[in-house]
């Protein structure tokens, strides 16, 4: 399984980055998960737009899914557009995004697959588990797994025994870590700090951690050391284009 990061900005892209995107692959099937802002320009460095395979989208909000237009835009367009694309999300969760251009433009570009968190699916050599998280919108995390490799992803969460139980073992868990250390009041339920992802990395027993979606500004030093407070193993901070082959 090998992971690629297209973004990892929370809220809004920095100049030069992405909001969150990441690009899983095993056994040739390439898997988006999430296509916040300007991350669909990133994916264009690594494949082109028709050889996408699948997309998951974890919750609603564009810095996960704005760029999920282009894509299907870059699909339905050309003069022989590949097959319709399955993406993945929770009910509604795409309403938004899926309504930008006129009725109907777009139809033939995409299957939708919405799911009920905490039932199993595949989606081509994945497998999928995923559990509702906390967030201000339905957030769904996801535990992915293929030729005996785990990969959890968060999406945006708060605090919550959810987390752990998704990334129990996993060999990697891309986290959302909003803020360093201290989440302002009025976020506590729905986001996360790079010390509160380091002890339930810990505590779920990952094989390495790679910390996401931190506030524009964030200095990734910061967040790094206060992660590594509680976490023992490798920390990154996701920057475009950093690519890994899970271990």
């Amino acid at each position: 399984m090998r992971l690629t990061i297209l973004g990892g900005c929370g809220a809004w892209p920095e100049a030069g980055q992405a909001c969150s995107g990441y690009l899983v692959e095993h056994d040739g099937f390439r898997l988006l998960v999430d296509l916040g802002y300007a991350a669909f320009p990133r994916l264009l460095r690594q494949i082109g737009a028709d050889q996408v395979d699948a997309v998951f989208i974890s919750h609603g909000h564009p810095d996960h899914c704005a760029d999920l237009n282009p894509l299907l835009r870059a699909r339905a367009l050309r003069d022989d557009p590949p097959a319709p694309l399955p993406v993945y999300a929770l009910p509604g969760a795409l309403d938004a995004v899926l309504a930008l251009d006129r009725p109907g433009m777009l139809d033939d570009a995409y299957v939708l697959h919405e799911f009920t968190a905490g039932s199993p699916f595949d989606i081509g050599p994945f497998r999928a588990e995923t559990r509702l998280l906390p967030h201000w919108v339905p957030n769904a995390g996801v535990r992915l797994t293929a030729g005996g490799r785990v990969l959890t992803y968060t999406g945006d969460t708060g605090p919550s025994p959810d987390v752990v139980a998704l990334a129990r073992d996993a060999d990697l868990l891309l986290a959302e870590a909003t803020h360093v250390d201290e989440v302002p009041e009025d976020s506590r339920r729905y986001l996360s700090s790079a010390r509160q992802v380091g002890r339930q990395a810990t505590e779920a027993g990952v094989g390495r951690l790679i910390l996401t979606h931190l506030w524009p500004g964030t200095d990734p030093a910061a967040a790094l050391a206060a992660a590594a407070d509680s976490y023992p193993g490798k920390i990154s901070v996701a920057t475009p284009d950093l690519s890994l082959d899970l271990p």
